[in-house]
């Protein structure tokens, strides 16, 4: 074994990822949700086409004691922004706030209350994710508001040095797996006949745009694909 494959003992990639995810949901329940949350179990999730989600209750111990899940999907930590992974964070964290302390709506049906509710930490909820968008219904996505209490915060927690250290590796997949992949994907969404969203593969870009779901998009400010964008729930 050379020395460059020799592995590091010293590594601690699960307190590196989790208790960072701990630290910032800490912070956003202090300044965004007056401290009211109970403390949840923070998970890494690949549930395809979502960016996370929230489950109420889902753990529980021995003694009796239960506690709610909140899920991230690791496989977009590394085509996305970081301000809008950690606003998918902030969008359940609203989900939490209401399962303790409001009326969540039937099934995933995003009702008024909890529209209300992402405004005040500054995130403005839209089921297209553009401006304008209804704010309630079964699949609602979020637009950072500029300077609001969620942007502003964040802001302050990146220029301390916040940053996701593990991001998943690309997967070199197998001669003609990808292909295989994309002609089972394009002949299932070519019978919806929806318009899907798209969101730039740059680090630090925000750029979308709406478009059919075999659209060629590249963002002009950076020159790079734009690739289609899952949801959160």
């Amino acid at each position: 074994m050379s020395r460059d494959d020799t592995p590091d003992t010293r590594l601690r990639p699960t307190n590196e990822t989790y208790g960072r995810f701990q630290q910032v949901y800490e912070l956003y329940n202090k300044r965004l949700f007056d401290d009211a949350l109970p403390n949840c179990l923070i998970t890494l999730q690949r549930r395809r086409r979502s960016y996370g989600y929230f489950c109420g209750d889902r753990f529980g111990r021995e003694d009796g004691k239960t506690t709610d899940e909140i899920a991230l999907n690791p496989s977009h930590f590394r085509d996305r922004p970081l301000t809008e992974v950690l606003a998918t964070l902030a969008h359940e964290m609203v989900h939490l706030w209401q399962h303790h302390h409001g009326t969540p709506g039937r099934g995933r049906y995003h009702n008024r209350e909890w529209a209300d509710k992402m405004k005040v930490v500054g995130l403005q909820p839209t089921d297209t994710g553009e401006e304008g968008g209804k704010e309630t219904g079964d699949s609602v996505h979020h637009l950072v508001v500029p300077d609001g209490s969620f942007e502003r915060l964040t802001k302050s927690i990146i220029a301390k040095g916040f940053a996701i250290r593990w991001k998943e590796r690309p997967r070199i997949a197998p001669a003609g797996a990808e292909e295989a992949a994309e002609s089972a994907t394009t002949a299932k969404e070519k019978k919806s006949g929806k318009r899907i969203r798209y969101l730039c593969s740059h680090d630090d870009c925000g750029q979308k745009a709406w478009a059919k779901h075999d659209a060629n998009l590249i963002c002009g400010d950076h020159m790079a694909a734009m690739v289609p964008s899952p949801s959160e729930t």
